[in-house]
């Protein structure tokens, strides 16, 4: 027989399969996810989780869709953490120091606790790129918070206010838009887009099997 752990979701107890993930074993337990669920695959950020396992005081965070489940497990699921996202036009501003002063004042507060770094859930180091951001280097502050799924698990531990993903996201926008090189190839193909160069193929590909799709791209030709 398959091992099983002992969880508990939402405060009540249940016997999963140790091989499951956290979102696996909510459905294993009868639970239907209509939210908090998106791509399943730790891509979007959708199902940030709060866990702590019985003996241990740290509170943990993770994402539900890419974390096994644990003997005695206590889990709850976080709703959407409510960012604060300012409104801006990006043609209006300029990748300067001052940028972030006006939009994003409260990540001159930070104390420099690493919560947020401790908490992320890609492993991100988000108290750097936010000192990057302070600095104005948003170039580096753009590679640092490249994989940021924006779950908002920073921001919900950061005694600042902080905003970090939408900090990153401004960066990574100012970064491609004024500070990085010129790439001829991607307008080009951004305007093959536009025509509809790729419609027909893409159609093609929605006819066939996942799995002949799965193939397609592993074996596809890498533009060095």
């Amino acid at each position: 027989m398959e091992q099983m752990a002992t969880v508990y979701l939402f405060g009540k107890k249940y016997e999963v399969p140790s091989s499951l993930t956290i979102m696996e074993a909510m459905e294993y337990s009868g639970y239907q996810l209509v939210r908090g669920c998106g791509c399943r695959n730790g891509f979007c950020g959708a199902c940030a989780t709060i866990y702590r396992i019985a003996g241990d005081r740290d509170l943990k965070a993770c994402l539900a869709c890419s974390t096994k489940v644990e003997n005695n497990m206590y889990v709850a699921a976080l709703p959407f953490f409510p960012l604060v996202k300012e409104v801006y036009d990006l043609e209006k501003l300029t990748p300067s120091e001052t940028v972030m002063m006006q939009l994003y004042p409260e990540i001159y507060s930070c104390v420099g606790c690493n919560a947020c770094t401790k908490a992320c859930t890609q492993g991100l180091d988000v108290m750097q790129y936010i000192a990057c951001a302070q600095r104005g280097e948003f170039d580096k502050c753009a590679e640092l918070s490249f994989d940021c799924v924006m779950c908002g698990v920073c921001s919900s531990r950061c005694p600042a206010g902080i905003s970090h993903p939408q900090v990153a996201m401004l960066a990574r926008r100012l970064n491609g838009r004024y500070l990085a090189p010129d790439c001829a190839h991607l307008r080009t193909r951004v305007q093959e887009v536009r025509d509809g160069k790729f419609e027909a193929l893409i159609e093609d590909l929605m006819d066939r099997p996942l799995a002949e799709i799965q193939e397609l791209y592993n074996n596809r030709d890498i533009e060095k």
